[in-house]
């Protein structure tokens, strides 16, 4: 059974260090983590929530590239 997030559930997930607000854009963008619609309500699927911050961990701030983090969905 997928389990999923609220934007609420995963703005505290991530220790408010992003709001609904930002959410919000990057779904517009093309950003963040993968989403689905049910009931009309934005939801985010746990193990693609979890992709997304395994795609986003580094080792080093060397390993770090702005650019590709820009672009990962």
């Amino acid at each position: 059974m997928t389990v999923f997030l609220t934007a609420d559930e995963l703005v505290n997930r991530w220790g408010n260090t992003v709001n609904k607000r930002t959410l919000a854009n990057w779904r517009f963008s093309g950003h963040g983590p993968r989403f689905t619609k049910l009931g009309g309500k934005v939801v985010y699927p746990l193990e693609e929530v979890i992709d997304y911050e395994q795609r986003r961990t580094v080792q080093s701030t060397y390993e770090y590239d702005g650019e590709r983090f820009a672009s990962t969905r």
